[in-house]
């Protein structure tokens, strides 16, 4: 696929997928030092090579390795030193592979981590390997279709830093976020020179800046929103600077996915002048399964030339859609920007940790498959 065919592409997917339970009991025991790391990267490599075999299977244009070598969505920003978030990651996993507190419950507001939990830099920051870059690598030698690379965005680690206990490493936060940008960078530029033609900066974060309990939150700091937004907008722009052209880029928005649950709320509108506006992104790849992200009057405010992929069949929960709700829902985006700039994709990936969502295989391979007809109907086969 070329670059203009990636760049318009109708039918678009976030990334992660149901992880196989012989790979979920795999990272487990792993955790436990029951098999090793050789033994858990050889059945990841299984797995993916077999999703990778299913996706072509059910037509997908672009794929993913479905995340089968994190723990999580964040796991992208993992091999950094200075930045311990994810020490803990293991022993987390193995108290509650679930990943759903005791009051937690699908289908619900969940606790948000960015409120509830961060860490300082322990050191100045350095990348010591690129995960994506070794996901990509080797999901891509598997298939002869388009496969992109997913990075967790850098406003979401910044979001994250207790900044005020990250001294004498780092006295305030926009020092802080432009060493994160600068490993992004570094990672963007290994996969687009290796030949990656598609790269995905995923930035729930970007919803916290209308979220009323993430917007107290960083005034409680005595952080500024609208500073912080504006920092976040540059950051991601500088994460992919002098590689526009170079291969197709994208920014996945959400209000958060673990397990079935979401984790902020608030409409595009507030943002949307600004982030729809300035992001210097080819795809822009929004959430709208529900009425959590309001209407699509935001839309008119991105530029002529700029996708936007309408993530329009939820992940969450197991109920497929119609093809008639969706298309009429595109149809009713298109009052507010060129039907020609849109496409679809799910609202989020299906597993954002290792248990994934609640719906099975089938039935997630039934959504994406969905999104097929709805192209055919609105733009041709």
């Amino acid at each position: 696929m070329d670059f203009e065919s990636l760049r318009t592409c109708r039918v678009d997917q976030v990334g992660s997928l149901l992880r196989p339970q012989n790979l979920i009991d795999s990272f487990l025991a792993r955790g436990k030092n029951e098999i090793s790391e050789n033994a858990l990267s050889e059945r990841q490599d299984a797995a993916i090579g077999a999703v990778i075999a299913e996706q072509e299977r059910r037509g997908l244009p672009i794929l993913s390795d479905g995340e089968f070598r994190r723990l999580s969505w964040q796991t992208s920003f993992w091999e950094v030193e200075g930045w311990e978030l994810w020490s803990g990651s293991w022993a987390a996993t193995l108290a509650n592979p679930s990943l759903r507190g005791e009051h937690e419950s699908a289908n619900t507001k969940a606790d948000n981590a960015v409120v509830s939990y961060g860490v300082a830099a322990t050191g100045k920051l350095r990348l010591v390997e690129s995960l994506p870059l070794q996901e990509w690598s080797y999901a891509a030698a598997c298939t002869d279709r388009p496969v992109k690379a997913m990075i967790m965005g850098p406003d979401r680690v910044a979001q994250m830093c207790h900044i005020e206990d990250s001294a004498p490493h780092y006295l305030d936060r926009q020092e802080f976020l432009d060493d994160v940008v600068s490993i992004h960078h570094q990672i963007v530029s290994g996969l687009v020179d290796a030949g990656c033609p598609y790269v995905q900066l995923d930035e729930p974060s970007y919803t916290g800046y209308v979220d009323p309990e993430s917007l107290e939150h960083m005034r409680i700091r005595g952080q500024d929103p609208l500073a912080n937004l504006n920092a976040a907008i540059a950051a991601s722009n500088g994460a992919i600077a002098g590689q526009k052209g170079r291969a197709v880029f994208g920014v996945h928005i959400c209000r958060g996915n673990r397990a079935s649950m979401w984790h902020r709320e608030g409409h595009y509108d507030g943002i949307a002048e600004a982030v729809f506006g300035q992001l210097e992104f080819d795809r822009l790849l929004l959430e709208y399964d529900t009425e959590r992200a309001g209407g699509f009057e935001p839309l008119r405010f991105v530029p002529k030339g700029r996708m936007v992929v309408l993530g329009l069949v939820t992940t969450k929960t197991a109920t497929i859609e119609s093809a008639d709700e969706i298309v009429a829902r595109v149809e009713e985006a298109s009052r507010f920007i060129d039907i020609d700039q849109l496409a679809v994709s799910p609202q989020c990936g299906f597993a954002s940790g290792i248990s994934g969502n609640d719906l099975t295989s089938d039935e997630q391979w039934a959504k994406l498959e969905l999104l097929h007809e709805v192209s055919d109907r609105i733009w041709g086969a």
